[in-house]
């Protein structure tokens, strides 16, 4: 900004302020122009108008839901909402056909695949950190039975960076990741070893802590997913290997869900990252971010929705439903893919692999009717709901997971993705910058403190606090007498 009108460059925006008559010359760089630049589109205060709008400091530019801001320069994956994804410029589909989810994760956060050697090098360093502290079987036996498996395995994430001293900028100083020098590179490396590691671990006792089981140690000489299927399932069988049919789908799986752009919970890592907490921390908060419904809890949701309709017969009957905002229709379409998600299809061919052993699933047909009559209905078309990668739920359900173990399935490749991206915020050009985003206050302008003798009750159900009703021990309480009893 700052260019006069009429600038030669034509990778310029000319804006004119109706309001004060002036005309700004706003650069374009690879088709972006910079939310600050129209800090400069400052105008006098109307008369009238709230000092909250900051009229005289420029303008703000609005975009609820992240729609249509880049926040960050990035090198790692691209999605065309037309023609499919790339990550580091590969194909997703020639990976899933020719990688693992660990070659792919050194891809992602390393940018290039790797030799043979330093891919045999990654792997051992992932599977030889998948070990945690004896202590750990403790923290897992405080949550209560039927504790969701993703509230375990974020807090888990959270409890693991207490273990690492040397991986907090709170207690190693700020600048323990952004040097960029060899030993801070080592430093960051070994903690991306460990979550990697150990996430398998950790989600793998948080099934074994809901089916009441005894923990069970990494074993050696199995691939990721081997081990953690043998974590999961091992019962003391002598020689027991997992099943390579299952094993290699999940690895696909895996790979396919090891990053996804700047989704809802890569933002929140990066969101929390950008104050220089430890890494287990950040992931933490990704990992509480994909638990949602609309986010990492969307395959949980489709097999709900499925059982809920219950047959290929019910099928036009949901769909009806749909239309009339009656029912919530998951599995379909996508913030940014506005045909079918590309790795649908590698899933639907993972899935004949895997129905051939587990037999298929009773919700198939039911899927697969649903699948077909949406992509013909012409509501769901011209909305571009197409089907999405959430029908992945149906090779967990044939696999045997629990449907609240879903998302669990979800969180543990994609902190491979989360973490590519934390490095690469860490490691950016210029340093870290804290993510402070503006907010448009709408809310009531400066005004002064009434004592509560003379103020008059505000109404309405979203303006007061809902009172609990109470039963059990807190009622009967409350007809007891005390000393020190509220007389409220």
């Amino acid at each position: 900004m700052g260019k006069p009108a009429g600038s030669s460059s034509t990778e310029t925006l000319s804006v004119r302020d109706n309001r004060t008559g002036k005309t700004y010359t706003v650069p374009i760089v690879d088709n972006t122009i910079s939310a600050t630049a129209f800090k400069a589109i400052a105008a006098p205060r109307k008369p009238g108008e709230r000092e909250e709008n900051e009229t005289e400091k420029g303008l703000r530019v609005a975009d609820k839901g992240f729609l249509n801001t880049a926040v960050i320069q990035s090198q790692i994956t691209y999605i065309d909402g037309e023609a499919g994804g790339v990550r580091r410029g590969y194909p997703i589909e020639q990976l899933a056909l020719h990688s693992s989810h660990l070659e792919t994760a050194y891809l992602l956060i390393y940018g290039a695949l790797p030799s043979a050697p330093q891919l045999k090098m990654f792997e051992s360093e992932v599977l030889h950190h998948s070990m945690v502290h004896a202590d750990a079987e403790d923290f897992f036996r405080s949550f209560r039975y039927d504790a969701h498996p993703m509230a375990i395995l974020t807090s888990a994430f959270a409890y693991l960076g207490s273990y690492y001293s040397e991986a907090n900028p709170s207690l190693q100083g700020q600048t323990l990741f952004t040097k960029g020098d060899k030993a801070s590179l080592a430093n960051m490396d070994k903690q991306i070893y460990r979550l990697i590691g150990k996430a398998t671990t950790l989600a793998a006792m948080a099934y074994r802590v809901r089916q009441g089981r005894d923990f069970v140690t990494p074993p050696t000489g199995l691939s990721y997913t081997g081990q953690f299927l043998y974590q999961m399932d091992h019962l003391g069988q002598e020689d027991y290997r997992p099943s390579p049919v299952l094993e290699k789908a999940l690895d696909v799986l895996f790979l396919l869900h090891a990053d996804h752009e700047l989704n809802a919970s890569a933002t929140t890592v990066l969101q929390t990252g950008s104050s220089l907490v430890d890494p287990y921390s950040a992931i933490a908060a990704g990992c509480a971010s994909l638990y949602g419904p609309l986010h990492g809890g969307a395959n949980e949701a489709v097999i709900r929705m499925l059982i809920s309709i219950g047959s290929p017969d019910n099928v036009p009957a949901f769909l009806e439903a749909v239309k009339r905002r009656e029912k919530v229709l998951s599995g379909f379409g996508h913030r940014v893919y506005k045909t079918s998600d590309p790795r649908s299809f590698i899933i639907r061919r993972t899935a004949d692999e895997v129905f051939k052993v587990t037999g298929k699933d009773e919700l198939l047909e039911t899927a697969m009717a649903l699948h077909d009559a949406a992509i013909k209905d012409e509501f769901f078309v011209s909305r571009r709901l197409a089907p999405n990668v959430d029908f992945c739920g149906l090779i967990y359900r044939a696999m045997g997971f629990p449907n609240d173990f879903f998302p669990v399935l979800f969180a543990v490749p994609r902190v491979v993705g989360w973490l590519a991206h934390w490095r690469q915020m860490m490691l950016q050009q210029g340093g870290v910058k804290i993510w402070r985003p503006r907010q448009i206050y709408v809310g009531p302008g400066k005004r002064d403190y009434v004592p509560v003798e003379k103020r008059e009750p505000v109404e309405g159900i979203r303006k007061t606090p809902t009172p609990v009703v109470h039963s059990g021990m807190t009622k009967r309480t409350a007809l007891a007498d005390f000393k020190g009893k509220s007389k409220l």
